[in-house]
């Protein structure tokens, strides 16, 4: 196969997100809740590994009709936020005005930070929490905290949006890759283990989705505060 056309596979892959989506939103209106994140938590999973075949067949160049980039927003604008957020309030986690709340800051500020152009620092993270809501929601499902402790961490995820506060990226960000990789594909699999067994209380699963958030959330910050250690010249 030439390089085109493995650049236009890429596409074409990256693509099957929105078909992913609509199967979660389907099961979203019918209120099936373990269903839609495990459509999600693929969705996911494809979007973890377009980017490095992206770069890999350099899609750009082999295939500079179709726009990646674009293309990506506009799948992780439906998987990461639209779905996520409609979720959190069909079900009833947030009751009442704390549901309206949660979706208009939820949808609004996201749309805003996904055409910010800096919302990328030059090792590849995230300049500010990059609505991962997908996360945020399938964990929100599992824990069942009280509807202010969920309103809170909303309000709060979205005013770190538009901060300097770094969070890490699965894939390219270099520092601590090594430990951030395996996070993210446990929290990839805690996630699906989680969904499949219908977010069941007892399930072990959910000290997973603990452990791996707390780090994928804070290790970014982490890396702002410790400095890094200068590279040896052998």
């Amino acid at each position: 196969m030439s390089m085109r056309l493995k650049a236009l596979s890429v596409h074409l892959f990256t693509a099957t997100g929105a078909v992913l989506a609509m199967l979660a939103m389907l099961e979203a209106v019918r209120e099936r809740w373990d269903m839609m994140f495990l459509w999600l938590v693929v969705a996911l999973f494809v979007d973890g590994i377009d980017g490095p075949l992206a770069r890999r067949y350099d899609v750009k160049h082999n295939w500079p009709t179709y726009d990646g980039q674009l293309l990506d927003l506009i799948i992780d604008y439906l998987t990461y936020v639209f779905i996520p957020a409609f979720a959190l309030f069909q079900s009833g986690l947030l009751p009442g005005w704390t549901g309206w709340l949660a979706i208009i800051v939820i949808t609004y500020g996201s749309v805003v930070y996904f055409v910010d152009t800096r919302m990328k620092t030059k090792d590849w993270s995230f300049a500010g929490f990059p609505a991962c809501w997908n996360m945020v929601v399938l964990v929100m499902f599992a824990l069942h905290p009280g509807h202010y402790v969920i309103l809170g961490v909303v309000v709060l995820l979205t005013i770190a949006m538009f901060t300097n506060l770094k969070f890490v990226h699965p894939t390219r960000t270099q520092r601590w890759r090594e430990v951030t990789l395996p996070m993210s594909i446990a929290w990839t699999f805690f996630a699906g283990w989680a969904a499949w067994v219908d977010f069941h209380p007892a399930s072990w699963a959910h000290w997973g989705l603990v452990v791996t958030s707390v780090y994928l959330t804070l290790a970014g910050i982490a890396q702002q505060i410790i400095p890094e250690r200068p590279r040896r010249i052998a």
